[in-house]
């Protein structure tokens, strides 16, 4: 169709609608048949077309619905569902979450369907500030002022969003055959779309600085009357109503009569009255001050009581802030248990989007993990997703990420333990945004988006990764909350952490303490073929005993943190000592391997700040210990880092300062190229229990890659991402070099070396042990005779043991310089352990052919 007109495009797309009905309807009739078309590649594969989530979510505003005609609403609507229909296959349900505007909406809601509101039709800042940024005195940029996405966009009535959200369902419906479901929105900056309500008429609800002086609506405060008349308040606000008490009010009747779902609460309001900043009422920088702490959680648990007295049926769901439980705790008093266990029918948060933004993937994912350690009764969390920006012209996918999938396959290589032992997935999917800055939905987006997803959750864990948190999520808020507060520990615990996973840590799973020993009394092996990672346990405590325990088992255990709190026999477990203690400029020795570094010298020192480190280090080695790490200053050495067996302790430090600048949102990480991260060593102290990860790098200051090794189908996934990728990486496990399906990798030392690119996500079920250097290459072959699906060829061994890690019990055959594919009978004798999950060969030099 050349050069086609309106009229005609809606012609096609009401064609295309009696098509797709016409084939739901066939599919309908012959579903099994055809899903048996179409589920898996061959006989017994696998089934990697199963649900992939419960349900996803296109977020979207208003700008593609430049006309609100009806039959445009339907074109747009039409469109939205068609790009996306390969997910939607594999999803049980459609929510469509709507950025109307701000918010405001909603505050302002009068209950008339003929009165306009201000609507999300800008690009950059949606209320003007009122004075200059620094650095753009003349407003030339996008957050000094406002731009209209088109000229003479369509005027938006509570009516006209109404019958959006109705359109929506019904054409959802009718294209996907799925439940649509739609969400509003609540955000409280100033970002999104201008409101007199916010900053004219209430703005003593506006008290937080996140984006200016008093530009974010904290959920703890209360309003001053006045007389208009609103939906659910008619005769005005009353005198000290609060913000929980109003906007539930205002959102029962909002979301009722526009036929919204749910609603959405984002950008850390309800959690926090500083969401994105380090800094917070109990941490100005300086100290910790935790006596305000009952006051404000008590106020917060308010607003989600006040709240639902108004408004008690409608599901929330929620944004959640931009850090870390530990300290969003030891800062804002952020109460997550209780807001998770206080009835209040809300989903748990998904993951931060700001990496897309900061680069910042360690503070993501440990964020993730620390929120989804413990969920609310439901049991259900999100994953989100930046493809676009509808406000701030970006499109993340295309920009930001250089459609690089790295924040796709690392918050999907996650492993969430229950107290069952079960890994629990993603329920939801969601997408910020599906339309960009001008409103338009590029069908590009969904093309490429959709497999990285999907290929994602097809390996998404089964079993805990190569290293998995108990995260002491309960323990987090007895610290800030309880009898002895010592905010300084879970703050540290989770920083630490950050800069731990920024370094290489392959942190991909998590469990909380309640969930570890629930799981222990039901599978006590649930957890033998992983590394388990935790802050050393308080004496005496259930925790201790079931980790000594371990321990003494010969099974791994990485302690980090300060050891005030320990018992004596944890102390000599360990083999270690108090002392007095040492802070500041520290020297640091170690016999690590340390990563290597091409052109410069590391520094071995480091700054470790008592302030934020949860104190100074203490620790002396006894007798006999095997010292890993020691740090020293004005003559006083140190114990930082030791091994029992197969159990370690490093004491950790976080390398940060906390910023000065009261604009300045999160700790500033110490130059690399005067001070070693000192982060990292805890990788390097992996590698002493089985997991071996050594960066070679291009100068100091290079950064290192995000790793990630989740377990699937007794296979390992590696993903990762390489902020530089003029780095290699060295990978070794217990079982030998880890060979990637359909790459290359040097043999050397034991070791794999890869160069990897910036993104990267492979299977490994091949693992090489040879005491000869070369290249080795592992590649996916045809299967070429029946009875067989799966066939992966390794060349360039030399005299090597190679052990399979096989996906399931069925028949393995190993041909050794034979590719045959007729052949049904192994070539070399095998060696079965692990009740057949490890099959091993053992002096192969050239080719071994690997089928099943």
């Amino acid at each position: 169709m050349k050069n086609p007109t309106r009229r005609d495009i809606f012609r096609y797309v009401a064609a295309s609608t009696v098509v797709s009905a016409a084939g739901r309807s066939i599919e309908a009739q012959h579903g099994a048949d055809l899903a048996s078309l179409r589920d898996v590649p061959w006989p017994q594969e696998p089934n990697l077309e199963n649900t992939a989530f419960d349900r996803v979510t296109l977020e979207m505003s208003l700008k593609p619905f430049r006309q609100t005609d009806q039959a445009y609403v339907e074109a747009v609507c039409q469109d939205l569902f068609h790009q996306w229909l390969p997910l939607i296959r594999r999803v049980n349900a459609v929510a469509v979450m709507l950025w109307s505007a701000d918010g405001s909406e909603i505050l302002d809601y009068r209950g008339r369907s003929t009165d306009e509101f201000e609507w999300a039709k800008w690009i950059g800042i949606g209320n003007r500030p009122e004075a200059a940024p620094g650095d753009d005195p003349d407003r030339k940029g996008l957050h000094s002022v406002p731009h209209l996405y088109i000229d003479n966009p369509p005027v938006m009535t509570y009516g006209v969003l109404g019958r959006i959200v109705a359109t929506l369902k019904r054409i959802g419906t009718a294209v996907t055959g799925k439940p649509v479901t739609v969400g509003a929105t609540f955000d409280p900056g100033p970002e999104f779309a201008k409101s007199s309500f916010k900053y004219t008429r209430h703005p003593e609800i506006a008290n937080d600085n996140t984006m200016g002086h008093s530009t974010f609506v904290t959920c703890v405060t209360h309003l001053h009357a006045d007389k208009v008349s609103y939906a659910a308040f008619p005769n005005g606000i009353t005198e000290g109503m609060s913000l929980g008490t109003f906007l539930g009010g205002q959102a029962q009747h909002f979301l009722s009569d526009l036929g919204f779902d749910y609603l959405w609460l984002s950008n850390g309001f309800g959690f926090s009255v500083s969401p994105w900043a380090v800094k917070g009422p109990l941490f100005d920088g300086t100290k910790f001050d935790v006596h305000a702490a009952p006051a404000l959680r008590d106020a917060i648990l308010g607003f989600w009581k006040d709240f639902r007295k108004q408004c008690p049926k409608f599901p929330l769901e929620t944004r959640g802030t931009n850090l870390l439980l530990g300290s969003d705790l030891a800062t804002n008093a952020c109460p997550l248990q209780q807001i998770y266990d206080g009835g209040f029918n809300m989903v748990a948060p998904p993951n931060s989007p700001w990496a897309a933004i900061d680069g910042d993937f360690g503070l993501e994912l440990v964020g993730y993990l620390s929120r989804i350690a413990e969920l609310p009764p439901d049991g259900r969390f999100p994953f989100r997703f930046y493809v676009h920006d509808p406000w701030w012209l970006n499109s993340p996918w295309f920009d930001r990420y250089g459609r690089e999938p790295h924040d796709i396959n690392l918050p999907l290589a996650v492993a969430r333990i229950n107290g069952n032992a079960d890994i629990t997935r993603p329920a939801f999917f969601e997408m910020l945004t599906v339309d960009n800055s001008y409103g338009r939905m590029p069908e590009q987006a969904a093309n490429e988006v959709t497999p990285h997803v999907l290929g994602a959750v097809d390996d998404f864990s089964d079993a805990p990764g190569l290293l998995t948190w108990i995260c002491p999520f309960r323990e987090y808020h007895d610290m800030v909350f309880g009898e002895a507060p010592n905010p300084q520990l879970p703050f540290f615990a989770d920083w630490y952490l950050r800069g731990a996973v920024n370094t290489g840590l392959p942190l991909n799973s998590v469990v909380s303490t309640t969930n570890y020993l629930s799981t222990l009394r039901q599978n006590h092996a649930f957890f033998d073929e992983t590394v388990l990672l935790t802050l050393v346990p308080t004496a005496g405590s259930l925790l201790e005993e079931a980790l000594l325990d371990r321990a003494r088992r010969g099974l791994p255990v990485l302690f980090y943190g300060p050891v005030t709190h320990a018992s004596k026999t944890m102390l000599d477990y360990l083999g270690l000592a108090l002392s007095d203690g040492i802070d500041g400029e520290l020297a640091l020795q170690s016999s690590l391997h340390l990563d290597d570094v091409q052109h410069g010298a590391q520094a071995m020192r480091f700054q470790h700040r008592s302030l934020t480190n949860a104190g100074n280090i203490n620790t002396v080695a006894q007798s006999g210990t095997t010292v890993l790490a020691t740090v020293s200053a004005n003559g006083k050495e140190r114990a930082y880092a030791v091994q029992h067996g197969n159990s370690a302790w490093i004491r950790g430090t976080f390398c940060s300062r906390i910023p000065e600048n009261a604009s300045a949102r999160i700790p500033i990480p110490d130059d690399p190229a005067t001070s070693f991260q000192a982060e990292a060593l805890a990788r390097a102290v992996l590698a002493k229990l089985g997991v071996s990860i050594v960066v070679s790098k291009t100068s100091p200051e290079t950064r290192l890659p995000v790793i990630f090794g989740a377990r699937c189908r007794n296979g390992y996934f590696f993903s990762g991402y390489a902020p530089s990728t003029t780095s290699s990486v060295r990978l070794r496990l217990s079982m030998g070099a880890p060979l990637f399906v359909g790459r290359e990798a040097w043999l050397e030392d034991g070791h794999a070396v890869y160069t990897l690119p910036r993104a990267w996500h492979h299977e490994a079920r091949v693992f090489v042990q040879t005491q000869q250097a070369g290249e080795v290459s592992c590649v996916e072959y045809y299967a070429g005779m029946t009875g067989f699906r799966r066939r992966t060829l390794i060349k360039g061994l030399k005299d090597a043991t190679v052990t399979f890690l096989p996906e399931d019990d069925g028949r393995v055959i190993f041909q050794a310089n034979d590719m045959r594919l007729h052949v049904e009978q192994n070539s070399v004798p095998v060696t079965r352990s692990e009740n057949g999950r490890r099959l091993t060969v053992h002096g192969i030099t050239g080719s071994l052919f690997i089928s099943w």
